[in-house]
């Protein structure tokens, strides 16, 4: 890799320490954390305190690979939003703290945070 590369990866990986230092999960309230790819989208909910992932959901899903939302876009980023929420639902989890990673709150990420707000969670 040249010089650039790595300082594009490195750039990258502080800013995503630099929104994470501040959100702590647990399992009243866990991290809802978003994550892109080129063609995907993966959403789960960890707890911090024991390091586990307590749900999880993604456009390669069962459900969401077989329909019309299978790639990366706004659309499936609200219906991924509800499904979580369900999810957490089922777990008795009202509340979540909205982990965006290294991205801006804009496009998909905020129509995920829009879908999990419709789906009953409090962000």
């Amino acid at each position: 890799m040249d010089n650039s590369q790595l300082h594009r990866n490195f750039t990258r990986v502080k800013r995503a320490l630099r929104v994470r230092q501040q959100l702590r999960g647990n399992q009243a309230k866990p991290r809802l954390s978003v994550n892109k790819t080129g063609k995907h989208l993966y959403i789960q909910l960890i707890d911090d305190e024991k390091a586990m992932t307590l749900a999880s959901i993604s456009t390669l899903s069962k459900e969401f690979r077989e329909s019309e939302n299978n790639r990366k876009n706004k659309e499936t980023g609200k219906q991924l939003g509800l499904k979580i929420a369900e999810l957490a639902k089922q777990k008795d989890i009202q509340r979540v703290v909205f982990d965006r990673g290294r991205y801006k709150y804009h496009g998909v990420v905020a129509s995920v945070a829009d879908g999990a707000r419709e789906g009953g969670l409090q962000l």
